[in-house]
C-alpha cells in the first residue's frame, strides 16, 4: 500500500517560529482518545477521579520530578473526565545547549512538545497495564496549548482550571453537555 503523504499532514496549531523550548509558562489541555470519560466523574460540580485518573495525576506530578527544567503544580492542574488542563513551567528549558534533535522526525528535546510526549507515553503505560488492554489509545494525538504571556492570563488561567469542575454541564468536551434542556 502507498503512502498518500497528504493524508497524514495535520495543519498546525502552534505559533509560527515560536520557540515551545523556552523558559515560560504554557497553559496546555489533554484530550482522551475519542473523548471517552476514562479518568472520572463530576458530581455537584467536584471532580471525583477513579483509578486511571489517579495514575493520570501521578504521571503529570512526576513529570516535574523527572526533568529539572520542568515545574509542574497539583494547584494548577485539573483531570476533568475526558481531558486534563495543566500549566506546565519551562526553566532553562534548553539547559543542554543543544540546538538541534537527535530524532528530527519527533518533538525536539527540553522542549514543550517533548514533555508532554513523554506524559502521555508514561500515563498510557501505565493505565494500559492497569487495564490490561495493552497497545490501547489513550489520548489524542496532540494536545493544545496557550502561551502565557503576563501575570493577568496566568492568573486567568489559574481560575479557570480551579473552577473547571463546576463548569462540567456547560463545557465543551462533555458529551452529555445541555443547554435549555436540549442537547448541544
Amino acid at each position: 500500500m502507498a503512502l498518500k503523504p497528504h493524508h497524514h499532514l495535520r495543519r498546525s496549531i502552534r505559533l509560527r517560529g515560536y520557540d515551545y523550548a523556552q523558559d515560560g509558562a504554557y497553559f496546555v489541555t489533554i484530550c482522551t482518545h475519542s473523548h471517552a470519560c476514562l479518568l472520572g466523574n463530576v458530581v455537584d460540580g467536584e471532580m471525583h477521579v477513579n483509578e486511571v485518573g489517579r495514575i493520570v495525576r501521578d504521571e503529570w506530578l512526576r513529570t516535574g520530578t523527572l526533568r529539572s527544567h520542568v515545574r509542574v503544580l497539583p494547584q494548577e492542574f485539573v483531570i476533568m473526565p475526558n481531558h486534563v488542563h495543566g500549566i506546565v513551567w519551562l526553566l532553562d528549558g534548553d539547559a543542554s545547549g543543544e540546538a538541534t534533535n537527535a530524532n528530527p522526525a519527533g518533538p525536539r528535546r527540553h522542549s514543550l512538545g517533548a514533555i508532554l510526549a513523554g506524559f502521555k507515553a508514561a500515563s498510557t503505560r501505565h493505565v494500559n497495564i492497569q487495564r490490561a488492554m495493552p497497545g490501547t489509545p489513550v489520548w489524542q494525538r496532540s494536545y493544545y496549548e496557550h502561551i502565557i504571556r503576563n501575570h493577568e492570563s496566568l492568573d486567568d488561567i489559574r481560575r479557570y482550571i480551579v473552577e473547571n469542575p463546576v463548569r462540567w454541564t456547560f463545557d465543551r468536551e462533555n458529551p452529555s453537555r445541555v443547554w435549555r434542556g436540549e442537547r448541544w
